[in-house]
């Protein structure tokens, strides 16, 4: 279950739940680290849309209104997920939040075999 359109975070057990494989389809999880970073490390079924091209390339992509699935957003701590999900927020897309800590989070919680970096 996703959280409350009122949070702006998921957590990493949350985001462990969606990822079951009867529910992955439900939603998009978009890494908008830069492929540098993405070529180190991801959680597996990511999407990659880089913060730096996301007011061109992204934002047409996301906001797509044939694709109403809710967004999860991550980045390497949260930050740059955190202004993502901002940005998309206020162009009208609700149902997207930014994974609490990022991958490095995800890597110490939940996916230890996901590199730190």
């Amino acid at each position: 279950m996703f959280p409350s359109t009122e949070q702006f975070e998921i957590t990493p057990a949350e985001l462990k739940q969606l990822l079951k494989p009867d529910r992955a389809s439900d939603f998009r999880l978009i890494d908008c680290r830069e492929e540098d970073e993405f070529s180190i490390c991801r959680i597996e079924g990511a999407e990659l849309h880089p913060l730096s091209r996301f007011h061109t390339d992204a934002a047409r992509l996301l906001l797509n209104p044939a694709d109403e699935r809710p967004l999860v957003v991550y980045c390497h701590h949260g930050m740059r997920s955190m202004n993502a999900t901002m940005f998309l927020r206020e162009k009208g897309k609700a149902e997207v939040w930014s994974l609490a800590g990022g991958i490095d989070l995800w890597s110490t919680m939940i996916d230890p075999g996901v590199p730190r970096y």
